[in-house]
């Protein structure tokens, strides 16, 4: 194999990163706990197995390349270290380290499914494959590739049981599976062999906050940092369960202390942005939205990068008579919460600028309507090598923009303070030949008063089970007298309908001829012709509650959003109401059902 066959077999396997990319976001209220993967592929003990293994090749004509580019990892310097794996292809291809080598280099240059290759390739061929399927399973981890992770890191983990990064490893891919009582044996049965283990304290601490209990999994971050005062992680973990207590003070004590600690970039990235949730807490609105940039660091994990070439906008730039372009991220309900700020914009732009907005096919009718001067188009998202990348082709090759920003950015200008929130009744606008058409199907339900009602979203991953009750919990609420229920759940939600029917002796009405997921704009005319919509805060509450329609939206405590006001700041007319810290959800569902009694 010559060193070009070398390179076009790793580029068979990978399409290349476009250029003219520049980073973009991940979800503000998804943050996952710090208690990640462990191991390097180029760590001490990594390099000590390679030099044992290339002691039997000294005779070899290869042993020197190879031994180059074993030093050219221990001194950092990928790119070397990859040049001289390859000359040692060149003259054996089918060598098990040189390909091993090469997989270390183009995994610290950020090329992770090449490494995985190069891995793959040289993983039949090791004696020892337990070391080398923990590096492959940390890339399939990175690539999202949960399930081949979970089995790679249980070969490492059988192979090597007494090595405290397999069982840390296992667990934390297991944990992102919602796995947890799984993660809790196989952490439990390493800290009986590692006691003293910092790192397994943390992760155990994630894995039960994850599972809805801050107040245990402090106890595992503070053991944590007994064993070693410097853990970075278990003091950003600790903060984070704080929040989660609405503790924000000490919360935000923590992650500052955190962020002093931590080296790694991602890691940085990562506090930073927690940082950001928590100033929003606490009411520093200004300082919060300066730090929610952070999501835009190419360091950070799961980063969006949007596909332009146009200049990025700041928070300093004249609007008037610009063309503009708003690419709106993360969920389906961001996208509508941080259009808040679209009027704001088209009044900054002026009668002679111009704006397009990149968003959600299934909102475009919406927004064409709301906006009806602006150019509404889709955005297209794609996976390429693990990196999520975000595309405006409806915009052409973009000549005319003259500034672009991910919509929330728009933040830092125009909502720096609890006052900068208008007090509008809608920024979005629903049509009113609809909103009459609903109003015509509904009579047709039972009588009552109706009230539409969502308990559920559809990404419910790790720490966001806590922002939702268990559906049991609504039973107080559906049994309030002289009110007919109506479904505006979306996804498959048979199973509570039945629960509702058979526990609860309660008929929850369903409206026909709308597809609940899909018909967003249909939606926003049911939603506005509903007496009262009642739910957790998702995408169906923002957009009826960016319609204007009455929402009470049913909270847990730490919520950003509500960023330390007595009121919905977003969506003036909303009605919260928040679990206590610490409280069963019982409770404020019993609030809800007693209030929901008397109008």
């Amino acid at each position: 194999m010559t060193k070009t066959s070398a390179k076009q077999r790793l580029a068979g396997s990978a399409a290349p990163i476009p250029t003219g990319l520049t980073t973009g976001a991940a979800p503000l209220a998804l943050r996952r706990s710090a208690a990640d993967l462990a191991g390097d592929s180029a760590s001490q003990s990594s390099l000590a197995m390679l030099d044992r293994a290339m002691g039997e090749l000294r005779a070899m004509k290869i042993a020197p390349f190879l031994q180059r580019s074993v030093e050219c990892v221990r001194t950092e310097d990928a790119a070397g270290a990859g040049e001289w794996a390859l000359k040692a292809l060149e003259v054996d291809e089918s060598n098990p380290i040189a390909w091993q080598l090469l997989g270390i280099s183009r995994e610290k240059l950020g090329d992770f499914a090449n490494a995985i290759k190069c891995y793959e390739t040289a993983l039949p061929q090791l004696e020892d494959q337990g070391e080398i399927a923990n590096d492959i399973g940390r890339l399939a981890f990175r690539l999202d590739h949960k399930d081949l992770a979970a089995e790679l890191f249980a070969h490492f983990f059988q192979a090597h049981p007494e090595i405290a990064d397999g069982a840390n490893n296992l667990a934390c891919v297991l944990r992102d599976q919602n796995r947890y009582v799984e993660a809790i044996d196989v952490l439990k049965a390493a800290l009986g062999h590692h006691p003293e283990c910092a790192l397994l304290w943390n992760t155990l601490g994630s894995v039960v906050c994850e599972q809805g209990d801050p107040v245990t999994a402090i106890t595992f971050f503070e053991e944590a940092l007994r064993l070693d005062p410097v853990h970075a992680k278990a003091r950003y973990n600790r903060g984070s369960a704080l929040h989660g207590l609405a503790r924000f003070e000490k919360a935000l004590e923590d992650c500052e202390a955190a962020l002093k600690l931590a080296t790694d970039p991602s890691d940085l990235a990562m506090m930073r942005l927690s940082r950001s949730t928590i100033l929003l807490c606490l009411g520093r609105v200004a300082e919060g939205w300066d730090d929610y940039e952070a999501r835009l660091d190419p360091h950070f994990v799961g980063v969006t990068q949007f596909l332009t070439e146009r200049p990025r906008w700041s928070p300093a730039d004249n609007l008037a008579g610009k063309s503009m372009l708003l690419i709106a991220e993360q969920g389906l309900g961001d996208e509508v919460l941080f259009a808040n700020t679209v009027p704001d914009v088209i009044e900054a732009l002026g009668p002679d600028g111009k704006l397009a907005i990149a968003l959600e096919t299934r909102l475009i009718s919406l927004f064409q309507r709301s906006f009806p001067n602006a150019r509404i188009g889709a955005h297209v998202t794609y996976n390429v090598n693990g990196q999520t990348i975000r595309t405006m082709p409806f915009l052409g090759d973009q000549a005319g923009i003259d500034l672009w920003t991910p919509i929330a950015s728009t933040l830092r200008r125009f909502r720096t303070s609890h006052a900068a929130f208008p007090n509008r009744p809608r920024f979005l606008v629903p049509d009113e030949g609809r909103i009459n058409h609903w109003r015509e199907v509904l009579k047709s339900a039972p009588a009552g008063r109706k009230v539409g009602i969502l308990w559920k979203s559809m990404k419910l991953s790790g720490s966001r089970h806590g922002h939702f009750s268990p559906f049991g919990e609504w039973e107080t609420v559906l049994k309030t007298p002289s009110v007919t229920f109506v479904n505006l759940q979306y996804g498959d939600c048979a199973d509570e309908i039945a629960q509702a029917k058979a526990e609860m002796g309660v008929d929850i009405w369903t409206p026909p001829g709308i597809d609940l997921k899909n018909d967003l704009d249909d939606l926003a005319s049911l939603s506005c012709a509903l007496d009262l919509i009642v739910g957790f805060s998702n995408a169906t509450t923002n957009i009826a509650a960016a319609c204007g329609a009455n929402v009470w939206m049913i909270g847990a405590p730490g919520s950003w959003v509500q960023m330390g006001a007595d009121r919905h700041l977003w969506y003036p007319q909303v009605r919260l109401f928040t679990r206590e810290a610490g409280a069963e959800w019982g409770e404020i569902m019993g609030v809800v059902a007693g209030e929901l009694a008397k109008v």
